[in-house]
């Protein structure tokens, strides 16, 4: 597999002290940190669509800049086929074990659904071939609906139950490829499930459509036999105004109210947090308290842009973060870290993926290690448990039992009075961080 990457060998683990821009210094999926090696630990995946398909577009900028040989055939579906191939050479030198796909992204749409599913097989055939040569694994699959115009006001909450019909046979042909290719996970990213005018929008209809939609989805996971986990991703607005799956508080009580819940995990992506106003680790750790933490989307957005940048992560303040939030959940698997990120426009050369790559994954691999060792010297979860110790001892532990009344407390404050203040020691805490950073 040398056609589209030519001239680039594997890219190995070198340690830091190498000046190799094509090799990693951190990441080395053999080494164990705790005890698994980073690989397992981390369980990386390659997103299809911005690393292969995406072309450096933005609202400034139509027309594609980026140089990618394997999209310039006449026939769409020779096009499909060479991008395939360009992928899984692309995966396969970066050694990760994964990637994820859009159906959309890997298989032009036909004149017809019929057409487009028969095209859709061709291509899930040829990735299953790969998938075999190679070892790199489906991490998730889901449905792109969302671009073509007949997704304008939404898929599962669109005002025409026909369009409602056609983005449920979309995504059930979806899952069963998903099925097909062994995918450890299936995605719902709502891309336009939300309002751009309440002049002409019924909140509540819509979304008891999109509660429709998900049950009819957990119905045929289980009539197909897919053991993986579905994952519904947060995002809070762009292209709408204002979208039903905001964040990760917002899709946990949209899934409690529609008993939905037990079906499902969420997927955490760093620039949908962070244009909901929120830090990466804020909506992983909203996940994480709820045990509903299932994978997680790697970028990170410019906080001096209000659109969802998608760039490649390289903040090791918020990789560490991250990671903290990972291992003290027991891992991430059988989610992973997906880059669903992109070179920016002028990073148009396709080593540049290799790059960008490398830097996102070498900066997990550090945050993994500076997570590990903050977690193993009880750096930060002394002071916290210290900190809430009044609740495991009289009558603080009254309250959480639940066995503690109103006119207790009441009592309890006549007899001791003004309680002592406690400092939250923040900038202690973080030069603790940066020590190990």
């Amino acid at each position: 597999m040398n056609k589209f990457f030519k001239g680039i060998k594997k890219i190995k683990y070198e340690g830091p002290d190498s000046k190799n821009p094509l090799a990693f210094k951190h990441y080395n999926p053999r080494a164990k940190v705790g005890k698994k090696t980073m690989q397992e630990h981390l369980r990386f995946s390659v997103a299809y669509w911005h690393s292969f398909k995406g072309g450096g577009t933005d609202p400034f900028g139509p027309n594609p800049v980026y140089d990618r040989p394997w999209d310039q055939a006449s026939d769409p579906m020779q096009r499909a086929e060479d991008t395939m191939h360009a992928a899984f050479e692309f995966i396969s030198k970066l050694g990760a074990p994964f990637y994820c796909w859009h159906d959309r992204d890997i298989s032009p749409e036909a004149d017809t659904l019929r057409e487009t599913n028969k095209r859709l097989d061709k291509i899930v055939a040829l990735a299953g071939k790969l998938q075999k040569d190679t070892g790199v694994k489906l991490l998730w699959g889901t449905s792109n609906c969302f671009s073509h115009e007949r997704f304008t006001h939404g898929a599962g909450t669109n005002p025409d139950a026909h369009v409602f019909a056609w983005a449920a046979a979309q995504i059930k042909k979806a899952m069963e490829c998903t099925l097909e290719l062994k995918g450890q996970n299936y995605v719902f990213w709502g891309g336009r499930e939300g309002y751009s005018s309440l002049l002409n929008t019924n909140m509540a209809h819509e979304q008891d459509q999109m509660a429709r939609l998900l049950h009819l989805a957990v119905d045929h996971k289980k009539k197909i036999g897919f053991k993986g986990t579905l994952l519904v991703e947060p995002k809070p607005k762009e292209p709408t105004k204002h979208q039903y799956d905001y964040d990760a508080a917002t899709v946990l009580s949209f899934l409690r109210k529609y008993d939905l819940l037990d079906e499902f995990k969420l997927n955490i992506e760093a620039n949908h947090a962070t244009l909901a106003g929120h830090t990466f680790e804020h909506d992983l750790q909203v996940a994480s308290a709820d045990g509903k933490l299932g994978s997680i989307d790697a970028n990170r957005g410019d906080y001096l842009l209000g659109w969802d940048t998608d760039q490649f992560p390289t903040d090791l303040y918020s990789a560490t973060y991250a990671m903290l939030v990972i291992l003290k959940q027991g891992g991430i698997g059988p989610g992973g870290i997906n880059f669903d990120a992109k070179v920016r426009r002028g990073s148009f050369d396709p080593v540049d993926l290799f790059h960008a790559h490398i830097g996102g994954m070498d900066s997990f691999a550090r945050g993994l290690k500076s997570a590990q060792k903050i977690i193993d010297d009880g750096a930060i979860d002394g002071f916290i448990k210290e900190r809430y110790a009044s609740y495991r001892r009289g009558i603080g532990k009254k309250v959480m039992s639940g066995k503690a009344t109103f006119a207790e407390l009441e009592r309890y404050v006549h007899q001791n009075g003004e309680p002592e203040k406690m400092s939250g020691r923040e900038e202690m805490l973080e030069n603790v961080i940066n020590s190990y950073i």
